[in-house]
């Protein structure tokens, strides 16, 4: 009787993610290159227009609500102008987008409309949720005092 082979699982770094070999890398590395050139008005477009949320994603890796807000509403943006690109697919497009101050105010706008929501949204829903309990508190205080004047007449007073 043979004994059955056990494999020892990889090996994992520290973090347990598994490294690339060098082979690996290099292929990823020319993949890359190979895309960039392939799709070079959409890659200079996605790379102006998401700079808000790589700046997010640098600078404040812990809030993933912020990230997702802002990046949701800057891809939204982007997807407008990318468009442009897919429809009219030529080596110039990328410049001519680039350059029209009004692609760029779409592009980056939508960024910061994300931003604007991230931060007054939640200040809104307070206001309003307070206002609709102070109104609920008034109602229960007059229906309570008319309560009490019918009560009143009915119930005779303790000394």
């Amino acid at each position: 009787m043979t004994k059955p082979i056990i494999k020892a699982p990889a090996k994992k770094n520290r973090t347990g993610k598994n490294n690339f070999n060098f082979i690996q890398k290099i292929l990823i590395f020319l993949a890359l290159i190979l895309v960039i050139f392939t799709v070079l008005p959409a890659v200079v477009v996605l790379l102006i227009g998401l700079l808000p949320t790589l700046t997010i994603v640098i600078t404040d890796t812990k809030n993933i609500n912020k990230i997702t807000t802002v990046g949701c509403f800057n891809i939204a943006g982007i997807m407008i102008r990318l468009n442009n690109i897919f429809v009219q697919f030529n080596s110039g497009i990328e410049f001519s987008i680039r350059d029209n101050i009004f692609n760029i105010i779409i592009m980056l706008g939508a960024a910061a409309l994300g931003v604007l929501l991230y931060y007054v949204l939640p200040d809104l829903f307070v206001f309003i949720f307070k206002n609709s309990a102070q109104h609920r508190l008034k109602v229960i205080n007059t229906k309570l005092e008319k309560l009490s004047e019918n009560w009143a007449n009915i119930l005779p007073e303790e000394n």
